[in-house]
């Protein structure tokens, strides 16, 4: 979608809000702007692994080219940065959180996921969220491969939680019991993140995220 300057960006950000597609407190953007924790990874793909494992029957890993033989399927949606911006429209290509949990039996306890990256990076989630279907472990963005700053060569997309949910270098999960705190979460952010109900962080916290 191509955003006009001015007074039409601002009629086109209002008629987002009528149609309930901007969340309270943000604004729309045009770019996908560049923020995370720590510097870009160097990935190896050789070296590079996905790993499912925790409150599952029987772990699993994946190699780079077996993850690539995965159904591949795209999803059309909006993202929303806790930093208070949202972009519109947006294609991602990959392989659907839901296709990748055939390959495991979870045990009766299983509630819960702890995503890990590159990086020691987590962010965890409940697997409610996670089984939506719209959630996406992405290759691609708007037909073109994920930038090396915008995740490459995976990254999780939750395009109805905040972003910095939708992890960058996603090498996996682990399945629990309880919801753990990743990264961020240690800091303050809001176990959630839904951005519909401004939950950005928890208590008085006002930390900035990048996402």
């Amino acid at each position: 979608m191509l955003f006009g300057e001015g007074s039409e960006r601002k009629k086109l950000e209002q008629k987002m809000r009528t149609e309930g597609r901007l969340p309270p407190g943000q604004s729309l953007t045009i770019k996908w702007p560049v923020l995370h924790a720590g510097s870009v990874p160097r990935v190896d793909l050789n070296n590079w692994d996905f790993r499912i494992d925790g409150l599952v029957d029987k772990p699993v890993r994946l190699t780079w080219e077996e993850f690539n033989k995965l159904p591949k399927a795209e999803i059309d949606c909006d993202i929303h940065c806790v930093t208070r911006w949202s972009r519109f429209d947006n294609r991602f290509e990959g392989v659907l959180f839901t296709e990748v949990m055939k390959l495991v039996t979870l045990k009766p306890e299983a509630r819960f996921a702890l995503v890990r990256a590159e990086q020691g990076f987590t962010a965890n989630l409940p697997l409610e969220d996670l089984m939506k279907p719209t959630t996406i472990f992405a290759f691609q963005h708007d037909g073109e491969a994920l930038s090396v700053e915008h995740g490459y060569p995976l990254r999780l997309i939750v395009p109805h939680l905040y972003l910095w949910k939708s992890v960058k270098w996603v090498r996996g999960f682990a399945v629990t019991a309880e919801d753990e705190p990743g990264f961020w979460e240690q800091f303050g952010y809001h176990m959630r993140g839904d951005p519909w109900k401004e939950e950005r962080f928890e208590g008085e916290n006002n930390l900035e995220n990048r996402a």
